[in-house]
């Protein structure tokens, strides 16, 4: 084996390793708009949830500086207060003085251990920095399910003073702030979606544009409006479309051309041929003309498929037409069996559809001497599947998609002495495609081959 097989195998190999590889995103959205729509979203969500954390924090720390401020005057002008106050009339002064956050108790107060948790430390902080320059000071913390400390000191008169601490973090927040912010987030979403719809709508245009650029290069053509960019796109579309027709026609042009200039000198030569003397050398002669013939006429039968059909599409009553099928080849003597009654019908090009068919009920009889046909419903809902199967020596999976390929043939089977040129399956190829239909070959379990014609939905009734 050369070292161009060897690589040819390395790369089918790897392509095959890359199609059973699973998806690096199992969950990722298939759509450019699902997709577009996701991150956009997603992003907002997350830059409104990052501004909502970075406002509330810089709101915690302004409300807790200015609550810091507050307690160091407050506190200083309550102690000096009290502490100017006769002991008699002290107690009458402490609701007076007591706040959301401490109150003052006449009495030593709870002991304990020194206050760890940070916004104690800074209560303690501004408390002393209040009235730590005229009175000796001790913090401690109270245990218990919420932050508390207590804050002693003595009067000028030697009473005990003891500031009880309730520690408040921040201001409660508002209760129409969270509808606020789901509001906000809905109508981001909304936002999002428009937008990422105005932006993908050009391209689903675009791309089912080209999916209908058929054989017939018939597509529908785009209208050059929108944005600059979106009507360049289009314009540069239709004038795509309109070049491939060009040269499609061209081809053809070229090729009925060569057709008719290569029938005229294989007719000489056949009337040459008749009127020869050596009989064996002369029917040799004539076969090769007819292998000739067969091949301009197929050659150009394939640039026609290539160039689209004029057929237009017909309700087809397709048990009709199988058994119809089978009829002609029974009555020319060929082993053909069509047992499926299924009433099915179908909208598609009736001449082009009993083309592919027939095509492959040749091969099977040429290759295995029998052919049936099976008539049911497709793997998917609306679908139709056409099968024609045989017991012949089948198709090596490797080629199972190259005896598509024009002019491609399996030495071992469909050489020169079988006839054939290469061109069959690739004209039946571009038939389905023309109607809208999926064609594949399957090697049957025991041996033989399945050629299977699976007609969409859009076009099964």
């Amino acid at each position: 084996m050369s070292a161009a097989s060897h690589d040819e195998q390395r790369g089918a190999a790897a392509a095959t390793d890359a199609r059973r590889r699973p998806p690096r995103w199992p969950h990722w959205p298939r759509t450019l708009f699902a997709r577009l729509a996701l991150i956009l979203c997603v992003g907002l969500a997350l830059a409104q949830t990052l501004s909502f954390w970075l406002t509330l924090t810089e709101r915690d720390e302004t409300t807790a500086n200015m609550m810091m401020d507050y307690v160091e005057r407050e506190v200083a002008s309550s102690v000096a207060l009290l502490d100017n106050l006769p002991a008699a009339q002290r107690a009458a002064w402490l609701p007076r003085l007591a706040r959301r956050s401490y109150t003052f108790v006449l009495g030593p107060g709870v002991p304990g251990v020194a206050p760890d948790a940070q916004l104690s430390q800074r209560y303690e902080s501004a408390i002393a920095k209040g009235i730590g320059k005229h009175y000796a000071l001790t913090a401690n913390a109270i245990p218990g399910d919420s932050e508390h400390l207590q804050v002693h000191l003595r009067l000028t008169d030697g009473s005990p003073l003891t500031i009880d601490v309730h520690p408040q973090s921040a201001l409660p927040l508002s209760r129409w702030l969270p509808l606020v912010l789901a509001l906000q987030l809905v109508v981001l979403a909304v936002c999002c979606w428009l937008a990422v719809r105005i932006a993908t709508r050009p391209l689903d245009a675009l791309a089912r544009a080209a999916d209908t650029l058929g054989p017939d290069l018939k597509a529908t053509h785009l209208e050059e409006s929108g944005p600059s960019e979106v009507a360049r796109a289009a314009r540069a579309f239709n004038a795509m479309q309109a070049r491939i027709a060009g040269y499609m026609t061209e081809r053809m042009q070229i090729l009925a051309s060569i057709s008719h200039d290569l029938q005229t000198p294989i007719t000489r030569m056949r009337l040459r041929v008749d009127v020869m003397d050596d009989d064996a050398q002369s029917a040799r002669l004539r076969q090769d003309l007819q292998e000739m013939e067969q091949l301009v006429k197929e050659g150009v039968a394939y640039a026609r498929t290539l160039h689209g059909t004029a057929e237009v599409p017909v309700r087809v009553d397709l048990d009709a037409l199988l058994d119809s099928l089978m009829c002609d080849y029974t009555d020319a003597g060929s082993d053909v069996r069509y047992e499926t009654r299924a009433p099915l019908a179908v909208v598609t090009r009736a001449q082009a559809l009993k083309r592919i068919v027939g095509n492959f009920v040749d091969n099977a009889l040429k290759f295995a001497g029998a052919a049936e046909i099976a008539l049911s419903k497709g793997p998917a809902e609306g679908q139709v599947t056409i099968a024609v199967l045989d017991r012949g020596p089948g198709i090596p999976e490797a080629s199972l998609e190259a005896v598509f390929e024009p002019f491609h043939r399996l030495e071992t089977s469909r050489n020169r002495g079988t006839g054939g040129t290469g061109l069959g399956l690739a004209i039946a190829r571009q038939l389905a495609v023309a109607m809208g239909a999926q064609l594949s070959l399957h090697n049957r379990p025991g041996g033989g081959l399945e050629a299977r014609l699976v007609l969409n939905g859009e076009h099964a009734r």
